[in-house]
């Protein structure tokens, strides 16, 4: 299961979750899925079953979802493949082996400055996964019932974005916070920025 962009799966785990290496910095729960993905992937390359990555998604959300039904015909799927799917359920980690494994065996640790305001990127980084997770879902389900055409691939992109309430504006979370403001006309801080250069 190696990570073609690093010499070892830790290493990548380690720039994922710092945001180094041309990564952008993600949280425990993020590189969990990551994580399992891959493992996943890597298993059904093995027994050459359908490793497209709208498969893999769908899969690892019934897998690891609350719907009992959907996760036992995954389960079943998996079996006709050759794939002991119990197995490849227990292998899948959790967000508290990730932390584990990262802060105790690899010694990880975040620049002072990065953590300090981890949380909200963090929680603007997890609400975008959950989103795309979903909406991956509900896409391969589209597609696996031809009631979407995939083409030559689709991919799911989700941007958390603030409106103003006093104006149509409206822009992406990370620019709002790179700024200060999200509608120059209706912010305090934009408006006293104007003033300062009058």
């Amino acid at each position: 299961m190696a990570d073609p962009r690093h010499n070892s799966v830790n290493e990548g785990l380690l720039a994922r979750w710092r945001g180094t290496d041309t990564h952008q910095e993600q949280g425990y729960r993020t590189l969990t899925a990551w994580f399992n993905k891959r493992l996943l992937r890597t298993v059904y390359e093995e027994h050459g079953r359908n490793a497209l990555s709208h498969r893999i998604d769908a899969d690892y959300e019934a897998l690891t979802g609350d719907e009992d039904l959907l996760q036992q015909e995954v389960k079943a799927d998996l079996r006709t493949d050759g794939i002991d799917a119990s197995a490849v359920v227990s292998d899948l980690i959790s967000y508290g082996t990730l932390r584990k494994h990262l802060l105790d065996c690899l010694d990880g640790e975040k620049s002072t400055e990065s953590s300090s305001t981890d949380w909200e990127g963090e929680s603007i980084v997890i609400a975008r996964s959950v989103a795309e997770e979903k909406a991956q879902a509900a896409l391969s389900s589209l597609v696996s019932d031809g009631e979407l055409d995939e083409g030559n691939g689709v991919s799911v992109d989700v941007e958390i974005q603030l409106r103003c309430e006093s104006c149509p504006t409206v822009v992406p979370f990370d620019v709002a916070a790179r700024r200060g403001y999200v509608c120059d006309t209706h912010s305090n801080q934009a408006q006293s920025i104007v003033s300062d250069q009058s």
